[in-house]
């Protein structure tokens, strides 16, 4: 029953091409083939309409919903296969709530920070109808109501070496398989930083010893709005071939891609 008979993100033709079956952990346990699973987005599709989710509903996510979700993101790879990162999940409770209250305090001074340092302050942001403001009423909404978010995961580094540029490709695999299965089941987050302020805090109240790195927090729900196309800059601005800014001519965007780059920078006082 739930999800297990729903979720099959990992499977069929969704995952592995049209026309095409592979073994599928839920159906396997259900005693069915992948290929009667309800559809979900098709990989590709999932990987281009995952926005990053900023307004959450208060409905709480389903233990097998959940359960889905982290299984699929502990499928992501690491360096030989070593498995570091662990998931801290807040839910509900006194310790959570804790918690989650000692996150908001950090997500609301990150906030006013980047108003101040990218310009969040004036100008388009404070047109409401404009991207920038749109982003900033996203913003806001977010820091304002995150002791209200459903989930929020610590994707965590267990170090087995002194701390490198280079030890996050072991854990942001695992965060990035998260947000596209939280995707395909109709939730959505995002993957922030802010909790690096309260860092302290947080290690006390959940006894996250010293050699395990705190490295993203991601909040998790049911969105108030919609997943959808994600703009990003041309394949052109982005893509060399064979040398740095030499143009890849076979680097083509699809028809009808729309774009958008990073946000202006801050007009100086």
């Amino acid at each position: 029953g739930g999800r297990l008979d729903v979720a099959i993100v990992g499977c069929r033709r969704a995952w592995f091409g049209a026309g095409r079956t592979a073994w599928c952990p839920y159906a396997a346990a259900m005693g069915t083939d992948a290929a009667d699973a309800p559809d979900v987005p098709d990989l590709l599709t999932g990987i281009a309409t995952t926005r990053a989710i900023r307004r959450f509903a208060a409905d709480p996510i389903p233990d097998d919903d959940l359960s889905t979700i982290m299984w699929h993101a502990t499928r992501a790879p690491s360096g030989t296969n070593r498995q570091p990162t662990r998931f801290v999940v807040l839910r509900d409770g006194p310790t959570a709530a804790k918690a989650k209250a000692v996150l908001a305090t950090g997500f609301r001074a990150g906030w006013a920070h980047k108003q101040s340092d990218a310009g969040y302050g004036s100008g388009s942001a404070l047109d409401p109808t404009s991207r920038k403001g749109r982003q900033r009423a996203a913003m806001e909404h977010f820091v304002e109501h995150f002791e209200e978010v459903p989930v929020v995961v610590l994707p965590c580094l267990v170090r087995y070496r002194e701390a490198n540029p280079f030890e996050g490709s072991s854990v942001y695999p695992a965060c990035q398989n998260l947000l596209l299965a939280a995707r395909a089941l109709g939730y959505g987050g995002v993957m922030t930083g802010w909790h690096a302020t309260v860092e302290s805090e947080l290690r006390q109240i959940l006894s996250i010893p010293d050699e395990v790195a705190i490295s993203a927090t991601i909040p998790l729900g049911r969105p108030l709005g919609n997943h959808g196309p994600v703009r990003r800059l041309p394949l052109a601005d982005v893509v060399f071939d064979g040398a740095w800014n030499h143009s890849a001519a076979w680097a083509v965007d699809p028809e009808g891609t729309r774009f958008a780059g990073p946000p202006p920078a801050a007009t100086p006082a």
